[in-house]
């Protein structure tokens, strides 16, 4: 018995559940946190067998107060799922905060063509060397992704380097901070080239898709991290008067029809960004 096969297999048939006051969510992300210890607490890159996606080598490594083990938190173990489950769906993909790995080796392992953006040269480094232990090509870029190309500064948050974010995306960064340049990239063009997106820029979100016509949308689907309630409601006014529709993972992948249904926090899950009238489990 493969427990990450098995996992997969009651995500993908059980989208309804995906809610965190679901009570099987609870049973699935307590059997994923002890395999993930089980697996992948080690510095040596042995392979483990990672379901439908093979094998996987990903050896541990500290980000701050966190580790690499919380990269694998049940609702990422969602966002992998719904890529295998779309295999034949998607094409493209575009890694926005690709941070060291996890979901561009998902995309690759789908079959996607990836473009994986990361700024932190740190990061980096050890996107490119996961990717390489596995096998997994993807166009690597080393940039942050806004609106418009350049350069900008970024704050790397050294009690969480997950955390790391462009200056001034998040009020009041905690504890010990580090302040450098890094390259910028303009996200439109990538998008209009993807059909799929997955979203994770640490309170940036928001500026970028309130800065994009929603037509960008229409033939790209997203996947992303809100954030913050003021995020949700700049995401939401932006949207909600368009033809693309948002799909809330705190409401089981309902399509969002107010504000209240809108996920606040990455306690909350993801959210979807489509033209479907539905999102394709």
């Amino acid at each position: 018995m493969n427990l990450f096969a098995d996992l997969f297999t009651v995500i993908q048939s059980s989208p309804t559940a995906h809610t965190n006051s679901n009570a099987l969510w609870r049973v699935l992300r307590t059997a994923a946190r002890a395999e993930v210890e089980t697996c992948f607490s080690s510095e040596d890159a042995g392979k483990v067998d990672f379901g439908p996606l093979g094998t996987l080598a990903f050896p541990y490594h500290k980000m701050g107060n966190i580790d690499s083990l919380d990269l694998f938190g049940i609702d990422e173990l969602i966002i992998l799922a719904f890529y295998d489950a779309n295999r034949s769906r998607y094409n493209r993909a575009v890694d926005f905060g690709a941070n060291i790995g996890l979901h561009s080796f998902g995309m690759a392992r789908c079959g996607f063509d990836v473009r994986s953006f990361e700024p932190d040269p740190v990061h980096f480094g050890l996107l490119k060397r996961n990717l390489e232990l596995n096998d997994a090509v993807t166009d690597l870029r080393q940039a942050a992704i806004s609106l418009e190309a350049g350069e900008t500064e970024f704050v790397r948050v050294l009690g969480n380097t997950t955390g790391s974010h462009i200056a001034g995306a998040k009020k009041d960064p905690y504890g010990e901070l580090e302040r450098f340049s890094v390259v910028l990239e303009a996200a439109e063009e990538h998008l209009r080239w993807a059909d799929i997106a997955k979203i994770d820029i640490e309170g940036h979100e928001a500026a970028l898709v309130s800065g994009l016509d929603p037509s960008v949308w229409s033939s790209t689907d997203a996947i992303m991290e809100v954030g913050t309630p003021e995020n949700a409601d700049v995401v939401f006014a932006h949207l909600s008067d368009s033809s693309i529709n948002m799909f809330s993972q705190m409401s089981g992948w309902q399509r969002v029809t107010s504000l209240e249904t809108m996920p606040t926090s990455h306690r909350d899950g993801s959210l979807f960004i489509s033209s479907k009238n539905e999102m394709p489990w």
